[in-house]
């Protein structure tokens, strides 16, 4: 994809809008996944909806290829005269586009453009097509006719292909040295194997999805996808899945990524990559080390007041999350519940955003349960905005697997972080920014916005006479402190499992396998849980900033718009977008 330029090979100023456009349908044709998410897959980019990221070595290269022509055709692009919001626009684009590359050029691994979820392992319990492609098809995927119906089985076709090509990479990576540890193939294998038993059943991962959107669509419909995933998605994942036994035979349990080939160097390209800043693996763990003392603190102060003085915070913060009526019911009676609560919290938050916002997004949000594959190796919950259109709502993909892991402590934040205000809720206004700004995010600032989503939740009193929620909250931010703590305890210190393990739950209170699922998660993305507290600790600090500056002109209302107006920035554009926002405050102040 080839970026505007004139007749002299220029790329001019008034073509920055062209050039973004044309970068963002050249990464949409690497990552057709992403088209379908945001709903673009249509009319001229119809095509989109039937095919799918080339994940072969052949196809790194090919996104090697497309940002080094990308970044050249930027480089050449002038900036004067150019509005801020433009001259935002490029400033991300390029950083994201120099830190994938850099991570491309890496010897293994998975680099993401603009993403969150870079690993060193192509396949694991929480990466790969076995996980992505039946939830992107649940989810995401549209099948309203016939047409839609036969993309549905053309996409489905292709993900053998797919597989394979991460199948090619993992074998590559272990050739060079790199195993991953060997709970997390434990972990994957299983979840491999039981993903391969139910694969071509009707209400299985590939075919149960289809079945269910293509009932009232006439056609042999079901059965041609079950052909489908019985003669080359089974074979695929059974080649896959013997190559994850080939990893495990070799495997270890060092956890992080000091002792692996080239490790420290993928780790500090991590930290990078996650948090949009250089900060050292010292830095962070000593940042991690003191905000956890602060919140304890106050957690110390909450369980005071609800009778709990003996133990240590953690050992009263478990003990509270027992008491009756804080936990559900099991089974699924207990599911529904869980659901219900989630809803409640969402509802309630609705009608106090008008404080906090001086313009409201639609918020569209639906709470649904993960694909059951994923929940072994899946966080509590994630959460994501929908289509550009509307037609399908953002969702809150909540883990079900084991109901003990939720309750009326650990939920209110929960539904925060991942829905509204938090990440649907910044989606949306990100969506409304050029089509570039949609496809591009940055942990830090992602995930960093999703926590002070959790801060303007209690700000705005959602807390109020409810001490569980408020000690969740609390609970919440801790366990986004110990993640800086325990990821670089992890790949910068060599620690083991159990040493991380204890850690954390000695940090948060957070029951056992909570812990397991989120250490394991940290074991497979390095860096990528630093940008929580990073990204937090920087919004706030600009909060505070906007706040001296203006004085008796602040408004929380001002500022919280001009960051989600802004778009998903790297922490360093984010800066820059509140200082504009700082000076168009007094510049009409001096105008009235």
């Amino acid at each position: 994809m080839s970026a505007a330029a004139g007749a002299d090979g220029v790329v001019r100023a008034g073509d920055a809008a062209t050039l973004l456009d044309r970068l963002s349908w050249g990464l949409l044709e690497l990552g057709p996944e992403r088209a379908t998410s945001l709903g673009v897959d249509t009319g001229a980019h119809a095509n989109l909806r039937r095919t799918l990221e080339d994940r072969s070595p052949e196809g790194v290269a090919a996104r090697r290829r497309f940002l080094t022509k990308a970044l050249a055709d930027l480089a050449r692009l002038p900036r004067t005269g150019l509005d801020p919001a433009v001259l935002t626009s490029l400033a991300v684009t390029e950083s994201a586009f120099r830190t994938a590359l850099d991570g491309m050029a890496l010897p293994y691994g998975v680099a993401t453009i603009g993403d969150w979820r870079n690993t060193p392992y192509a396949v694991i319990q929480n990466v790969g097509s076995w996980l992505d492609v039946p939830q992107m098809l649940d989810g995401d995927q549209p099948v309203r006719d016939a047409a839609d119906a036969e993309a549905y089985l053309v996409r489905l076709a292709g993900t053998s292909q797919q597989l394979d090509g991460e199948t090619a990479r993992i074998r590559l990576a272990r050739e060079q040295g790199l195993v991953p540890p060997s709970f997390l193939l434990d972990k994957t294998i299983t979840g491999m194997t039981q993903t391969i038993a139910n694969a071509a059943k009707v209400d299985g991962p590939f075919v149960g999805p289809f079945a269910r959107k293509a009932a009232t669509i006439h056609g042999d419909w079901t059965a041609r996808a079950t052909r489908i995933v019985t003669a080359a998605i089974v074979p695929a994942l059974q080649r896959q899945l013997a190559e994850l036994r080939a990893e495990r035979a070799t495997a270890t349990d060092a956890a992080g990524m000091a002792t692996r080939p080239h490790g420290p160097e993928w780790y500090a390209w991590g930290l990078r990559a996650g948090t949009t800043t250089r900060r050292s693996a010292a830095d962070l763990h000593a940042a991690g080390r003191a905000r956890l003392f602060e919140l304890q603190a106050q957690m110390d102060a909450i369980l005071r007041r609800e009778g709990l003085t003996q133990g240590s915070v953690a050992e009263r913060a478990i003990a509270y999350q027992r008491r009756p009526g804080i936990g559900f019911t099991g089974g699924d009676d207990g599911r529904r519940q869980i659901v219900a609560y989630m809803q409640g919290r969402i509802d309630a938050i609705r009608p106090r955003l008008p404080n906090a916002f001086r313009r409201s997004v639609r918020g569209n949000l639906e709470i649904r349960r993960m694909p059951l594959a994923q929940e072994p190796g899946a966080p509590a919950a994630y959460g994501g905005p929908g289509t550009i259109d509307g037609k399908v709502p953002g969702k809150i993909w909540v883990n079900l697997g084991d109901p003990s892991i939720h309750n009326r402590v650990t939920i209110p934040d929960l539904v925060f972080h991942e829905g509204i205000p938090g990440h649907v809720w910044q989606g949306e206004y990100a969506q409304q920014l050029p089509l570039i700004r949609s496809i591009l995010a940055f942990n830090a600032y992602s995930e960093g916005w999703a926590l002070y989503a959790e801060q303007l939740a209690d700000e705005l009193g959602l807390y109020d006479g409810d001490p569980a929620g408020r000690l969740g909250y609390l609970m919440g931010l801790a366990w986004r402190a110990v993640r800086l703590i325990v990821d670089t305890g992890i790949h910068a210190m060599s620690w083991t499992r159990e040493q991380a393990l204890a850690e954390f739950i000695a940090a948060t209170g957070l029951p056992r396998p909570n812990a397991e699922s989120e250490v394991d998660r940290y074991c497979a993305w390095p860096g990528q849980a630093c940008g929580y507290e990073v990204g937090r600790a920087e919004i706030v600090a600009q909060r505070a900033r906007a706040r001296a500056a203006l004085g008796s002109r602040y408004d929380l209302r001002d500022f919280d718009q001009a960051v989600v107006d802004g778009g998903n920035v790297p922490l360093d554009v984010l800066t820059g977008n509140v200082s504009r926002y700082v000076e168009q405050v007094r510049a009409g102040a001096r105008a009235s």
